[in-house]
């Protein structure tokens, strides 16, 4: 039985469909993420599941109970907002212990469970620290301890690394997993950034003008996306219209390809969307799937060169270690295409 489903969930805004029928379900101990653009209705799916907001069609269930009418204090879920909504008037310690007090916690049992959140988060040092004299990431690190303090048996995180810088954002894209998977807490986030969903998440569930579009793990999404719409919102540029040949083979702007013998291509003559994975453009001769293409960009990322080839009427884009010697722009290089790098996509 999963941890959470939701089940045909829809919701209008403004009179206009803002969820279409979402269904998707979380397991226990599982980080799920809701990805997608601005406005596919990510925020107001968590506040559904928080019961901060209704829903006119559909079923919330959280351990095999209907929920979908239970007010939001009776669902042992736990909504952390983006701003952090610290009290500024309390130390950092009082933050922590202001739902244990809520919910009439002994004065030694909240100092326990304090204490422990405040190591757990690395506060250890801040606990009678103001918070307005903290830095974004500490601040952040305030309001996950808060919201594990009372240990929800659902925490959901709208946007959790979204106001800080970007040092600070990769280091909590390392903690704070690790901080979930240690207190054992079935977690779902919401993000528009594929790199933070891909990094925090077990599972990610990708939402496009309020519909799921796909699920599953990030690597298998990536790997396998599936249609042009998902390709092009995970960065995946090196997209060509294509027409099956062969069981076997496509024909794209640049040439006939051979595909790998897992590919399961639809019957020939089929029209559709060929992805080339970066990983799989090689800048060196060879015998399958080979081109000639002329360089027309070259740009420095810091930790790798990004190049823009044309070939054919087609344009090819792929990174090159700064390691190696990237070719110029202006010119003409062979290469070839690894089999197993392309991908089938419907029209």
């Amino acid at each position: 039985m999963p941890f959470l489903e939701l089940t045909d969930i829809h919701k209008t805004y403004e009179d206009a469909p803002l969820l279409r029928g979402v269904t998707f379900n979380v397991e226990r101990g599982e980080i799920a993420c809701l990805l997608g653009p601005s406005g596919s209705g990510k925020t107001t799916l968590l506040r559904i599941i928080a019961g901060l907001e209704t829903t006119e069609r559909g079923r919330v269930s959280i351990e095999g109970a209907d929920v979908t009418a239970l007010p939001a204090h009776r669902r042992g879920v736990v909504l952390m907002f983006q701003d952090y909504a610290l009290f500024p008037h309390r130390t950092v310690a009082q933050n922590i212990a202001f739902g244990l007090r809520m919910r009439r916690h002994s004065r030694g049992a909240i100092a326990a469970r304090v204490a422990e959140m405040l190591a757990l988060t690395g506060l250890e040092d801040f606990a009678d620290r103001d918070v307005n004299v903290l830095s974004g990431g500490e601040r952040q690190r305030v309001a996950l301890a808060r919201s594990l303090a009372p240990q929800p048996r659902l925490l959901l995180l709208d946007e959790p690394l979204g106001a800080l810088d970007r040092n600070l954002r990769e280091r909590l894209l390392e903690d704070l997993p690790v901080i979930l998977r240690c207190v054992g807490v079935t977690a779902i986030t919401v993000t528009h950034d594929q790199e933070e969903a891909f990094a925090l998440s077990d599972r990610v569930i990708l939402l496009n003008a309020g519909r799921v579009v796909q699920t599953g793990r990030p690597e298998t999404i990536y790997d396998r996306p599936h249609n042009a719409w998902v390709a092009r919102f995970l960065g995946l540029e090196n997209l060509f219209p294509a027409r099956v040949r062969h069981p076997q083979q496509v024909e794209a702007a640049f040439g006939v390809l051979d595909m790998a013998d897992n590919a399961a291509l639809p019957q020939p003559g089929t029209e559709g969307q060929l992805l080339i994975h970066p990983w799989g453009i090689h800048l060196e001769p060879g015998t399958v799937n080979t081109f000639t293409a002329q360089v027309t960009q070259r740009t420095f990322h810091g930790s790798y060169f990004r190049l823009t080839l044309a070939v054919n009427g087609g344009t090819l884009r792929l990174d090159i270690a700064p390691g190696q010697t990237p070719p110029a722009p202006g010119e003409t290089i062979h290469g070839w295409i690894d089999a197993t790098a392309l991908r089938w996509l419907p029209a």
